[in-house]
């Protein structure tokens, strides 16, 4: 059975771990020694069973009401199972959701339709953030019905306000589900709940379990790829080491390295260990060149010798979401390497609008149109033909500073 990997987006307080637990009481994929050693744990604390202490791994997440850090569940529905990536929704805890949230197959969005809780600033930069980072289908769970009387006013409210606010960010309202639920009370999640009778549409785990079943869109556009992390000897030479990112490399096939501008040819391909004719998507290879490699190779890329799209540049364009303030000189890891840019900040925006903003408004977790003058070339492109080579991490000094797609690759 397929795992699908789901991120759970969304502000604190809004009934995360709350969902996640009650669907995996609901599926019963988790047994019931861990609910019974939940509920004692809660006794002992004097406070009313909550289906999110299910997830946490540390009492004193218990004792403050909140989960700290990422924890992963998985919940096995009919012939589905998804493990559901717990990012925290505090903005202090960012890094996480962008290392949860890059590998999520789609992105499951919880509002609580409380009426002093609501869409809230952090709701709409996750939203930002997950576009950004290539997450293009979303369910929304509007989440806590039954504090505002299962009002279908107030869901509706909230289903318009954020339909708007995706639809300037560029989501297609084809790929976003709409879907209001009762955490707490396990309302509309493997079945329609009666006080919600306007409802229409599916249930929770059943909109989730037809997403995952959607054939999902290639990360990039087909061509080979594969990201080199080094070498290692070989009986008498030495092998390349890489992961397939995108493509099919295959034996006697011509290619060329960059950034090195390296030309060969394959003579053989070892995949766990054994030899292959060819090597896919997401497969760690070893590559025999019939001509060797010389030098640190890690960080270059391989591709088809034909492809015209690879080049090198020492200058990108891109879109940064910003967690710490930049300016000026930074560190880009890119490719599992680090080099030195020099940062220029051409447009601003911010990420609960949308809109631009002018630069004396900049602040951290708003979004920047920059460009990037790199010390050294890379064989970087496009975010839109290849993500695993169109996205970097950026650091002001020491300092974790953003994440980073590139719109536009510029002459060297």
């Amino acid at each position: 059975m397929i795992i699908n990997r789901v991120t759970l987006l969304g502000h604190k307080d809004h009934g995360k771990s709350t969902l996640i637990g009650s669907m995996l009481i609901t599926t019963r994929s988790v047994s019931e020694e861990r609910i019974a050693e939940a509920k004692s744990q809660s006794k002992k604390l004097g406070r009313k069973f909550e289906p999110g202490f299910i997830l946490d791994s540390f009492s004193e997440e218990r004792k403050g009401g909140l989960t700290i850090d990422t924890s992963r569940a998985q919940v096995k529905y009919r012939d589905s199972a998804f493990e559901f990536i717990d990012v925290p929704g505090h903005e202090e805890l960012i890094k996480n959701m962008i290392s949860g949230a890059s590998y999520a197959k789609f992105a499951l969005l919880i509002v609580s339709a409380n009426k002093d809780e609501g869409i809230r600033p952090q709701t709409k930069r996750h939203i930002y953030l997950s576009r950004m980072l290539g997450i293009d289908k979303l369910i929304v769970a509007v989440n806590k019905m039954d504090t505002v009387g299962y009002s279908k006013d107030r869901f509706e409210r909230i289903r318009k306000e954020l339909s708007e606010f995706l639809e300037k960010i560029g989501v297609e309202s084809r790929s976003v589900h709409f879907v209001p639920i009762s955490a707490y009370g396990s309302e509309n999640l493997s079945k329609k709940s009666p006080n919600m009778h306007w409802y229409k549409g599916k249930p929770l785990l059943e909109l989730m379990r037809e997403m995952a079943k959607k054939k999902a869109g290639d990360s990039s556009d087909g061509n080979m790829r594969v990201i080199l992390q080094g070498s290692m000897p070989h009986e008498q030479d030495s092998l390349l080491i890489g992961s397939v990112a995108s493509g099919t490399i295959k034996v006697g096939g011509k290619i060329k390295v960059l950034p090195i501008n390296f030309n060969s040819k394959v003579a053989a391909l070892f995949v766990k260990g054994v030899k292959k004719k060819t090597a896919n998507v997401s497969e760690n290879v070893a590559i025999k060149l019939a001509r060797q490699v010389t030098g640190d190779s890690k960080g270059s890329v391989v591709y088809d010798a034909a492809f015209k799209g690879a080049k090198n540049t020492r200058n990108i364009g891109a879109l940064v979401f910003i967690v710490k303030k930049i300016k000026g000189q930074v560190r880009i890891k890119f490719n599992g390497i680090e080099l030195s840019g020099k940062v220029g900040i051409n447009k601003l925006i911010d990420t609960t609008t949308g809109f631009e903003i002018g630069p004396r408004s900049a602040q951290q977790l708003n979004a920047a149109i920059v460009d990037i003058k790199l010390d050294r070339d890379i064989p970087a492109e496009p975010f839109t033909s290849s993500r695993e080579l169109g996205r970097f991490v950026i650091y002001q000094g020491d300092k974790f500073s953003g994440i980073g797609i590139i719109n536009s690759v510029g002459k060297r």
